[in-house]
Formats: C-alpha cells, structure tokens, sequence
C-alpha cells in the first residue's frame, strides 16, 4: 500500500470516531428531544402590539 492511502485510512477512522462522539454527546444531552417544537416557535406570533411599530429614534425639536 502506498503511505498516502495508509495515510488517509487513518484519518477516515479518525473522522468516523469523532462523529460516533458527537453523536452520542448530542443524545446524552437531549439535543434531539424536541425536534418539532423549534418548528412550531418561529410560527408563533409573539408581537407586542402595545409596542409603536416605527418608533421615531430621533429626539424631538423644541
């Protein structure tokens, strides 16, 4: 085999270990608990509607 394949072999090992560990990170940390509830969030109206749309940021003349 020539040093380049070995070369690459060992750095796919290494890069299929590192994603088996992240993996089981994200599982032990519940990051795939509620996959639908982000969805449903941005759908949400959370407007104040007590709050002025086009506030004017300018201070008034006197």
């Amino acid at each position: 085999m020539t040093p380049i394949l070995i070369y690459l072999l060992g750095m796919t090992v290494v890069m299929i270990i590192v994603a088996g560990i992240g993996i089981f990170w994200a599982i032990k940390n519940g990051q795939f608990e509620d996959m639908e509830g982000p969805a449903q969030r941005i759908l949400m109206d959370d407007d104040d509607p007590r709050i002025p749309r086009y506030a004017d940021s300018r201070p008034k003349k006197r």
